[in-house]
């Protein structure tokens, strides 16, 4: 199992929280399986960018992003180097810090 840190987030983790992963999950999947209920609209198929984070530590471990994810992050809010739409990011073996923005844009909802 890998653990997986997450920094704290005012609404959805506000304590912050360690949680564990088998590799092979994705982010998004460890987040909401630990009750971390992080906004999914296009129910993971990389349509959206509302389960982007930021990997803090930990961010080579993961696969290299494929061109349609690198394509939605453009459109993410608060987009940073180490940025990645968790509903694609799986985890490896390598521990991981992640950062939920404290913002995010819903294209589904927002138009």
């Amino acid at each position: 199992m890998t653990t997986i840190t997450v920094l704290p987030h005012t609404e959805l983790c506000p304590q912050g929280k360690a949680i564990e992963a088998a590799p092979g999950t994705s982010i998004c999947d460890a987040l909401l399986q630990h009750g971390i209920d992080i906004e999914h609209a296009c129910e993971k198929s990389c349509a959206c960018t509302t389960c982007h984070v930021i990997v803090r530590e930990g961010f080579d471990s993961l696969t290299a992003a494929e061109e349609t994810e690198e394509d939605m992050l453009d459109k993410a809010w608060g987009l940073e180097p180490k940025s990645r739409l968790s509903c694609q990011a799986k985890v490896a073996n390598q521990q991981l810090v992640v950062e939920i923005p404290k913002y995010t844009i819903n294209m589904v909802k927002e138009g």
